[in-house]
């Protein structure tokens, strides 16, 4: 039990395992989380099920999300500022929460988010649709 608690993630993360860029990240994360802080969920993989954790498959798409160890989701940027906190980054982290920064890094991951699959050529007919 003990052994478990030392090894309990701070937080779930879920990610697109298809995604050249999410994949260098997660990878750049998982190098740096030497303490095991957190839990890595690949939502590309086949044996992944969304439905399992109470979301649909483009739910999690859409955006970033993470999850806490008592069940809360959070989407967005806190998921990056939950992650880099977690690999020791916490001086950096508590900038973007300054309210322009914040405003701006919301609005960025905001648009990223939208574009992410046309930006790093993920598109089809059902993920990005042409208007």
């Amino acid at each position: 039990m003990a052994d478990e608690q030392k090894h309990a993630s701070e937080l779930e993360v879920f990610f697109d395992g298809g995604c050249p860029l999410c994949l260098r990240e997660v990878r750049f994360l998982k190098h740096r989380d030497r303490q095991e802080k957190i839990k890595f969920t690949d939502i590309d993989a086949p044996e992944f099920s969304a439905e399992a954790y109470g979301k649909s498959h483009q739910e999690l798409m859409a955006k970033m999300h993470g999850r806490l160890p008592d069940g809360t989701w959070i989407t967005g940027v806190e998921v990056f500022r939950r992650l880099y906190s977690a690999i020791g980054f916490g001086p950096l982290v508590l900038l973007t929460r300054l309210p322009i920064i914040r405003q701006i890094m919301d609005l960025g991951y905001y648009v990223f988010a939208k574009n992410r699959l046309r930006l790093t050529g993920r598109c089809s007919a059902e993920s990005c649709p042409v208007k």
